[in-house]
């Protein structure tokens, strides 16, 4: 009979058991999080220097027991600091750019719902990867919609137009003096109207086949003139010819990239751009081991290959397809001229044309 003796590093063993202990943490505290944000409490620390836990409670109204338990978890978190001679709790202006102001560029409550919409989702999930089937995006819980445009839309009001649309060949002009835009894949709309608002004397066509989201727009919209909505697929989307054509986090959720961008190159004009904003990745698995990679690949898994299996063709690219493999479903769907226009640490946007 052979016997093996596995020989146990103890120091990588403490240190591997210290990651999984705080990445436990973080995930029971993530629920914490978001309850802070629904109660307010992150809010009314924002700004407001060293608070008991009394005084935040009397701020918003919260029981003080569940206030002091609440708060004390943030402080092990390091979320937020406390000071034991007057048993103060202080938000870092640093910190509150994340959780209590809306309108900063590194906002990240909406990625706290998508993680929430996940563990909801689990058991289904479960049972599909069981049984080698897909997940639609229409069948998710919904607090994956509303928290996948507010995840996005900081990032999309602070990039998009002074960065994003002026990185791209020409199109800046063309919006300024009036074109037709088509945004495929756009949800609940936040990039749509985003465009519509900065570009007036454009039409923006937002389309997307989760007819939920497209009401859901449709009523946030309707103060913009220039934004309109319509249930259509990828692949179904009429009204051409555009000039600039738009996919916001998505191409890579689709079942039929190859599908979608030919379609696109059927709609687009002869002298037209589409414009793809995918999730930032390396060319390798190697180049993508690092924390924005983990939750990319994470969102993958549970939401985008799902979704993408889900569908026809079911390609399955997932989030971290990266530029090479992008480049590569834009030349079989028939465009010539592809590169990337510029980046963020959290999104490669990439030009293709005809």
């Amino acid at each position: 009979m052979n016997s093996t003796t596995t020989v146990i590093d103890d120091a990588r063993f403490q240190q591997f058991l210290g990651q999984a202990v705080t990445d436990m943490g973080a995930a029971m505290n993530g629920v914490l999080v978001v309850i802070g944000a629904e109660l307010g409490l992150w809010k009314a620390l924002a700004g407001a220097g060293p608070l008991t836990s009394a005084e935040i409670a009397e701020r918003t109204g919260v029981l003080e027991r569940y206030v002091r338990e609440w708060a004390s978890a943030q402080a092990a978190s390091g979320y937020l600091e406390y000071e034991p001679g007057g048993k103060t709790f202080t938000l870092p202006a640093e910190h509150a750019l994340v959780f209590a102001d809306e309108d900063s560029p590194v906002y990240l409550l909406g990625g706290y719902h998508i993680v929430s919409s996940a563990f909801k989702d689990r058991k289904r999930i479960t049972e599909r990867f069981r049984k080698g089937e897909g997940f639609g995006w229409h069948e998710h819980d919904p607090e994956l919609f509303g928290g996948t445009e507010q995840f996005f839309r900081p990032g999309y009001r602070a990039h998009l137009v002074a960065e994003w649309i002026p990185a791209l060949e020409g199109v800046e002009a063309k919006l300024t003096a009036g074109a037709k835009v088509a945004d495929v894949g756009c949800g609940h709309g936040a990039s749509t109207m985003i465009l519509a608002e900065a570009y007036p004397a454009s039409t923006f066509h937002g389309f997307d086949y989760h007819g939920a989201s497209i009401k859901h727009a449709g009523r946030i919209a309707e103060s913009i003139p220039n934004a309109h909505f319509d249930v259509a697929g990828a692949k179904e989307f009429a009204g051409g010819p555009y000039d600039l054509v738009c996919f916001f986090d998505c191409l890579h959720d689709m079942g039929d990239p190859v599908g979608a961008m030919a379609h696109v190159r059927e709609m687009l004009d002869e002298d037209g751009t589409v414009m793809l904003v995918e999730p930032y990745a390396g060319g390798s698995l190697a180049e993508n081991l690092n924390p924005v990679g983990r939750i990319y690949y994470a969102a993958s898994t549970l939401i985008c290959t799902p979704s993408s299996l889900d569908q026809e063709v079911g390609l399955g690219l997932g989030a971290q397809a990266g530029e090479d493999r992008l480049a590569e479903v834009a030349r079989a769907a028939g465009f010539t001229r592809f590169r990337r226009a510029t980046e963020t640490p959290f999104n490669l946007i990439l030009e293709a044309r005809p």
